[in-house]
């Protein structure tokens, strides 16, 4: 159950990431979308209890605040990669 809870947070965080992206940088589909936001969540828990975070009862803003922002580079990351191996691109030359 905990892959279908990260697939799920994943897409969730990885939308969220997509939208905060500026325009022009989310050329990229939804399965990337997911995995930028899975592999956010894996790199922002261990940034956040790396620097001391050991959660806290109730929902854990700052951990999220922490997995969104490492989706965000991801998503950029990825689209710049994405459009770079021929992957449909928003932009024109």
């Amino acid at each position: 159950m905990e892959w279908v809870g990260l697939i799920i947070g994943g897409l969730i965080i990885g939308l969220i990431a997509k939208v905060i992206t500026p325009k022009g940088k989310d050329n990229i589909p939804l399965w990337l979308t997911v995995v930028c936001g899975v592999v956010g969540i894996l790199i922002g828990g261990a940034i956040y209890h790396a620097f001391g975070g050991n959660g806290s009862p109730g929902i854990d803003w700052t951990r999220w605040i922490v997995a969104v922002a490492c989706s965000v580079v991801l998503v950029i990351i990825a689209s710049g990669a994405y459009a770079r191996i021929g992957g449909r691109s928003k932009t024109v030359a």
